[in-house]
């Protein structure tokens, strides 16, 4: 059929927050301008769907010459949860949440703070296996793991977790890597 979209086989990394308009936004634009080895979404706990990120969070990323014009909100469901090879939360409360409510994903979901220290590209394995001999789902996620969330915060407030997340999404990068790397 002519109007199929081919199936997109790049490895699926879902970053997930709360409400999906500000750090997780944050995080899979800037995955997204840094690598095309990925197919980067993003997702909420407890969102309200189909709107589009704060004006914070927009006027965040455009001080880092980042732009996307087309995001609106999207609660992680079933479908998503299982087709992500990692799931990359914002907080403790989102690893928790998803083991909950999605526990088939548990073991390939951790928060990027935790990822960015234990998920290593010495190994040439996939992506996959890489997470998977990791053993997420038994680890206990701790409170320093926590990106805190600006939504209550003021502009400086929404720069702040901008700059955190872009050293976060650079050392994550490196190490979703293989050891003989990712065509960028």
């Amino acid at each position: 059929m002519a109007d199929e979209q081919p199936i997109d086989s790049r490895d699926h990394v879902l970053f997930l927050c709360t409400g999906n308009a500000a750090r997780s936004v944050m995080a899979t634009v800037m995955l997204r301008d840094r690598s095309d080895a990925f197919r980067v979404t993003g997702a909420g706990t407890h969102v309200i769907e189909g709107h589009p990120m704060s004006v914070r969070t927009r006027r965040a990323l455009e001080r880092h010459g980042l732009v996307d014009r087309t995001h609106r909100s999207r609660q992680l469901w079933r479908d998503d949860a299982s087709s992500a090879a990692l799931v990359v939360a914002m907080a403790p409360e989102h690893v928790r949440w998803v083991r909950e409510n999605h526990p088939a994903a548990a073991p390939r979901t951790a928060t990027i703070k935790r990822l960015v220290q234990l998920l290593s590209s010495a190994s040439d394995a996939t992506l996959a296996e890489r997470v998977r001999a990791l053993r997420l789902e038994t680890i206990e996620s701790e409170d320093w793991e926590e990106v805190v969330d600006p939504a209550a915060g003021e502009q400086p407030v929404f720069d702040e977790c901008v700059d955190e997340l872009d050293v976060l999404v650079d050392a994550l990068l490196l190490a979703l890597r293989p050891a003989d790397g990712y065509q960028s």
